[in-house]
């Protein structure tokens, strides 16, 4: 009888176990909801310059991959919220993020704020500049432009709509793996100056995980992913003048198109997925190395010098051109991205948390870290220094060499390049002292006309999503700096995983290690406000992250200085557009051939009107149309001026007269289905005597057998 009983009671109380299991258990691994947003954000695609290689003869002249803004917006049971953005753009810069957040709050009131955004760039160095609202950042670009300020902001104000008004119950899952012959490190030397015990805990001198998140429907239906991994998007090398999101914008796109479907035009699909930037400061694409232009020998741009007369030292590969490097680093990110997809992931869902501070970097004072005890000598203090650069930054890197006689490596300073840095604002013995052993070539944070040159107040963000932390920088971060980063982190919180957002809502530069700062390299000259930078930020991170998990409150620290009244532009406006004698806007005057086989190439020419005259967000400058009835004249979009096999080239016949042409090529790939196309361009004309005006026109059919 109490055998009996016993069973009873043992079955009923496993019922009700079940019972809680199933309605409390559940409610755990969902107890996120998730928004993933997908806009255009293409900046202006003529005739402004690019930002990244600082190259003033970098200026766009067409587009072959289109930027967008991924948003991610996540709340928890208690309603507090987080918006995580990765944006096809150089890096983000605070004016961009305080109008997106101006907009925000207009629409939603106190949801978001400084405190729960953050914006982070990819670091694409082939879009368009002047964004920035510091004048030396916009200074290769011309000064500020609108047309980019406003891309900018309008597109990812749209994605982060989009996001939120997608919320819909998801959990969110961890998943990494090692990828390969992806990146090197661009200043090994520097690597090598950090401590030996340090170096010996890892297998490389990068980074070489791929890091991943994704949100889950309680279905198990992909809503987003976010991917993480150290490199930087330079395989477009600095003689590119087409708009390109790079090796991770192109992964983004091929991810979303296997996902979503491969018939899914670039930013229209449903899910939604990011590679954003990481701690990719001295890390490169280029991975066949440094090589002198003509003669082929290996070069570092500091001891191995090329000899040739102005024969550069440049990395390339790992293809035979720049196109073909970006689509081989890109197909590599994607194709490890979808291996952690499919494997099981490690469920991190959580309550959310974020802190933010602005802090002004040349006024904190904080003690050193010491990598090999991994503790700080609360002994001993160190400061900022006000911002200044170093010669070597000049003298570029081996993704993008400089100008002039400038070589990396440089702790000695030039009589004739300093009087031109005193001209424009001398530096004090004090600063002099503070960023030793750099010598100085821009005292930036001393010069102030017509504004300020570089950021003294930066911002800095800790955002816990369950067992995720997600420290976002606002800069460049070395390898190593970004390791030793993660560790302080992961250490203060004790959270299962930490990632590092790079080029986060304010640009500063870069941040090498002290030690590398000895060596001053690129990055090193480019660590703008001293040897101690890293040991700053490393302070400051584990003062947020505690204040996250103990609940403490942080104070918003100084707001960024507002330069929108002050700003100048020397880009000039287009005037007015015409069309050749015997022609109309539109017209095609280069047709295609009658027929084409897979791999070939079509191109075509149209009469066109400036680019700039509209950006033309979430439409196009050119389209491949398939025709599906000819009895009804039914034609379909089957690629953009957003798909990889497309280019659209602007070229300027005349800036008197105002003409010019666009050319439109499409590499047909494999497996394109046979039938009949053709080429469509769309575009704005701006009248001589005021107005601008829409026109479009198509090339005559062709088939595809």
């Amino acid at each position: 009888m109490w055998s009996l009983w016993i069973s009873y009671l043992f079955k009923t109380t496993m019922m009700h176990l079940k019972l809680f299991c199933t309605f409390v258990c559940v409610g755990v691994a969902h107890s996120l909801r998730v928004g993933a947003g997908i806009a255009d954000v293409t900046g202006p695609p003529a005739e402004i310059g690019f930002m990244g290689y600082a190259h003033f003869e970098q200026v766009g002249h067409g587009l072959h991959l289109r930027q967008f803004s991924r948003a991610f917006v996540l709340e928890d049971e208690e309603n507090h919220r987080f918006v995580f953005v990765s944006v096809d753009a150089a890096m983000m810069g605070h004016g961009v993020r305080r109008e997106v957040l101006k907009r925000l709050q207009k629409r939603y009131g106190n949801v978001y704020s400084e405190k729960n955004v953050i914006i982070s760039g990819t670091h694409t160095h082939s879009t368009p500049g002047g964004f920035l609202l510091d004048f030396l950042f916009d200074l290769s670009i011309l000064g500020f432009v609108k047309e980019t300020y406003a891309a900018y902001i309008t597109g990812i104000l749209k994605s982060i709509i989009i996001a939120h008004n997608k919320l819909t119950p998801a959990r969110m899952e961890y998943g990494e793996t090692e990828l390969l012959d992806a990146n090197i490190n661009r200043s090994p030397s520097s690597y090598l100056r950090n401590p030996p015990e340090e170096r010996a805990k890892y297998d490389y001198d990068v980074d070489k995980r791929l890091a991943q998140i994704r949100f889950l429907t309680p279905s198990d239906d992909i809503l987003g992913v976010i991917n993480w991994f150290a490199v930087h998007p330079t395989s477009m090398n600095n003689t590119n003048k087409l708009i390109s999101s790079d090796n991770v914008g192109y992964a983004s796109i091929l991810m979303e198109k296997a996902l979503n479907g491969n018939e899914t035009l670039p930013g229209k699909g449903r899910i939604v997925c990011a590679f954003a930037s990481t701690n990719l400061g001295d890390v490169s694409p280029n991975t066949r190395g440094p090589k002198c232009e003509f003669s082929g020998l290996p070069c570092d741009q500091e001891k191995l010098l090329c000899k040739g007369h102005k024969e550069r030292c440049f990395a390339s590969g790992p293809g035979r051109d720049m196109f073909e490097s970006t689509k081989i680093i890109a197909t590599k990110l994607f194709d490890t991205a979808m291996k952690v997809l499919r494997q099981p992931g490690e469920d991190l869902t959580g309550p959310i948390g974020v802190v933010h501070q602005f802090v002004d970097m040349p006024k904190q004072a904080v003690s050193p870290y010491d990598p090999i005890a991994q503790t700080f000598n609360a002994s001993e203090k160190v400061s900022g220094c006000i911002p200044s650069m170093g010669y070597s930054f000049a003298a570029g890197t081996t993704d993008g060499p400089g100008a002039f006689d400038f070589k990396q490596g440089t702790t000695s300073s030039n009589p004739l390049w300093n009087a031109v840095r005193d001209f424009l604002a001398e530096p004090t013995q004090e600063d002099i002292d503070c960023h030793a052993p750099k010598p100085i070539l821009l005292a930036t944070g001393r010069m102030k006309f017509p504004y300020e040159w570089q950021p003294r107040v930066v911002s800095c963000t800790v955002a816990r999503v369950g067992g995720l932390v997600i420290a976002a920088v606002p800069g460049e971060f070395t390898t190593m700096s970004g390791r030793r980063l993660r560790s302080v982190v992961q250490k203060a919180s004790n959270a299962k995983r930490v990632v590092l957002a790079g080029l986060s809502n304010i640009y500063s530069d870069y941040v090498a290690t002290p030690e590398e700062y000895q060596a001053q390299r690129y990055e090193a000259a480019s660590t703008i406000f001293g040897p101690h930078t890293l040991d700053i930020y490393l302070n400051k991170y584990v003062e947020l992250t505690d204040a996250l998990f103990k609940g403490t409150p942080v104070d918003n620290g100084p707001e960024p200085p507002d330069f929108s009244e002050q700003l100048i532009t020397l880009v000039p406006p287009v005037l007015w557009d015409a069309a050749p004698w015997g022609h109309e806007f539109g017209d095609c005057v280069e047709q295609p051939q009658h027929s084409y086989s897979w791999m070939d190439t079509v191109t075509t020419k149209f009469v066109s009107g400036h680019p700039r005259n509209s950006i033309r967000h979430g439409r196009w400058y050119s389209t491949v149309e398939r025709l599906e009835s000819e009895q009804d004249d039914a034609w379909s979009v089957v690629a953009t001026d957003a798909d990889w096999e497309t280019k659209f080239t602007w070229i300027r016949n005349s800036k008197i007269l105002g003409t010019s042409h666009a050319q439109i090529d499409w590499e047909i790939p494999e497996g394109t289905p046979r039938g009949t196309y053709r080429l469509h361009h769309y575009g704005s004309y701006k009248y001589i005597l005021g107005g601008i005006y829409p026109y479009n026109g198509f090339s005559n059919s062709f088939e595809v057998t």
